[in-house]
């Protein structure tokens, strides 16, 4: 038995098959082209996988759903002048997953949601697993919706979750180029850069609570939503370290003093999760630069 992802050579989904592999676990990667040479530190099965298809997920007893379409670049918003066939892929194409895998005797689905699922709670508000969804752009909709899809399949061999997660920084793979990439080139370049802020989470603490999530007792987790944040980390903070990496004497941009709705992860540490906070940042920006 092994972990099937799809989305798998993405950002976020390479962090769950890198998890997977480091502890020796057999991996199958759900994508539409084979993953280069060496994209992963280790061999992984690859399987032809379209969003809207219904793979033959047997010999699997878990899959981890990150597969999404969307305007490059762009998770809100990703519609672009298509919301239709927006919403048709995503939802549609996550429903036949789900009903793949339980028609294939898949033990557990862990479906990458999103904090959008809250959106329209004002700013400031704490964000806890139980609150309920309010999403105010289509892709917080969409999320929400596959979410509730999934819940609804929740039997007793048969056990779904939602990792509603914040956004993910992590170095990316090879050939790749990790979230903040542009922001570090225009700060290099001097060029403007607007305030910002907002909540963050490593794509490695993203995989442990995934490897957690897995292997968590059927009643902690079935048909549950696990909010999944780290730090509040304002651009100018971020700017300053890679500052002073590089030793650059580029002006920093103001700091935001916009509120952020911070996310309540108790849920989750309850399963003993600690992600890596500040400490893990320092550590990861090498990587990054």
């Amino acid at each position: 038995m092994s972990l099937a992802v799809t989305g798998a050579t993405g950002l976020v989904g390479r962090f769950f098959v890198e998890e997977a592999l480091a502890r020796g676990e057999p991996v199958a990667v759900l994508t539409r082209r084979a993953p280069p040479p060496g994209f992963f530190s280790a061999p992984v099965a690859h399987r032809p996988y379209t969003l809207g298809e219904r793979p033959d997920l047997a010999g699997h007893n878990t899959v981890i759903h990150c597969a999404f379409a969307h305007v490059p670049g762009r998770y809100r918003g990703g519609e672009g002048d298509d919301p239709e066939g927006f919403a048709r892929a995503n939802l549609d194409g996550s429903v036949a997953l789900f009903q793949a895998a339980r028609a294939c005797g898949v033990q557990r689905v862990l479906f990458l949601s999103t904090r959008a699922v809250y959106g329209a709670y004002p700013p400031g508000t704490v964000l806890t697993d139980d609150m309920a969804p309010r999403p105010d752009t289509l892709y917080g909709q969409v999320k929400w919706q596959a979410e509730q899809a999934l819940f609804a399949m929740a039997a007793p061999e048969f056990v779904p979750v939602s990792l509603r997660a914040t956004g993910v920084y992590g170095p990316a793979g090879p050939g790749q180029r990790h979230k903040w990439a542009d922001l570090f080139d225009d700060f290099r370049a001097g060029r403007p850069i607007a305030p910002r802020r907002g909540t963050e989470l490593h794509g490695a603490d993203l995989a442990e609570a995934g490897r957690l999530l897995r292997n968590a007792p059927t009643e902690t987790v079935s048909a549950r939503a696990f909010n999944l944040s780290d730090i509040l980390l304002d651009r100018r903070d971020l700017l300053a370290l890679l500052a002073k990496a590089e030793g650059l004497s580029i002006p920093l941009p103001a700091p935001s003093d916009a509120p952020v709705s911070a996310m309540d992860c108790n849920r989750m540490q309850q399963l003993g999760w600690v992600p890596g906070g500040l400490a893990l940042l320092r550590n990861t920006l090498p990587a990054l630069r």
